[in-house]
């Protein structure tokens, strides 16, 4: 039988991508689509083009009451958590391509899945090039001990770093070797131009967040060691195309396992 697809945002930039893609796979049902906007409408013609006999809800709560397997969500970062732990607790399973959340969230929601033997899966970026940013970033920083992250993205987005950035960040914290750099707490002059922080010193990492117009997503890691440096860098383009294979993987696999993973590169090897 087909996995059945409750699709959250759409009708937004990586949704309208998505839903042709799910309603041409012979392995996936989109059986519900979420888009306040387009609430009562059919998802066909929400998107422009004839009716597809998917309906539209206005919230992921109301999509619940159509037989579903898995939510996918690409929403926003203030109602994502909530939408993948209603999810969860009606027994779906769920691929959340929304940033804003951290490991503290996730803990959480590692909890719920657990406790309703569902699987999560969440990447902070869904195209393939950015899962190899991810791996060769975690590959350099067993050899070289100090490294920074540049994250860049357009100069709406809501949220900092973004969700590439920050997952990223986060591996880094729980692997990197001590950095050689001077403590924050020594810095003198604006001690917060130094970036964010993840993860405890001297093993934390540190982001610097630009958000700039001509941006759409791009992180970049910079690796220093004496009279050397190595950048490792992935940019986006304006094409949510390059997420949509990364999703649909998810989508695929994501029934096949209980709690929470983070990251495609988990589902690669």
């Amino acid at each position: 039988m087909a996995i059945r697809i409750i699709l959250a945002g759409a009708t937004g930039w990586v949704g309208r991508a998505l839903a042709p893609a799910l309603a041409t796979a012979p392995d996936l049902e989109l059986v519900a689509g979420v888009a306040r906007s387009h609430a009562g409408k059919d998802l066909g013609t929400a998107l422009g083009g004839q009716a597809s006999g998917v309906p539209v809800f206005a919230s992921v709560a109301e999509a619940l009451s159509v037989p579903g397997d898995v939510l996918i969500d690409y929403t926003k970062p203030g109602v994502v958590k909530a939408n993948a732990r209603a999810a969860l607790e009606a027994g779906l399973c769920v691929v959340i391509g929304t940033s804003g959340l951290g490991a503290a969230d996730y803990a959480e929601l590692d909890e719920v899945a657990q406790a309703h033997k569902a699987g999560l899966l969440a990447a902070g970026n869904f195209s393939i090039t950015a899962t190899l940013l991810k791996r060769f970033t975690l590959e350099a920083a067993k050899y070289v001990a100090d490294v920074e992250l540049i994250d860049y993205a357009s100069a709406g987005k809501p949220d900092a770093p973004s969700g590439t950035g920050r997952e990223l960040a986060e591996a880094l914290a729980g692997l990197r070797q001590p950095a050689t750099s001077r403590p924050v707490s020594e810095v003198v002059g604006v001690p917060e131009t130094r970036g964010g922080a993840f993860g405890d010193a001297p093993r934390e990492v540190r982001v610097h967040a630009l958000r700039l117009p001509s941006f759409v997503l791009g992180v970049e890691a910079i690796f220093g060691a004496p009279d050397e440096r190595l950048t490792i860098r992935h940019d986006a383009g304006s094409s949510a195309a390059p997420y949509v294979a990364g999703t649909l993987l998810a989508a695929r696999k994501v029934q096949g396992w209980v709690g929470v993973k983070r990251g495609l590169d988990t589902l690669l090897d």
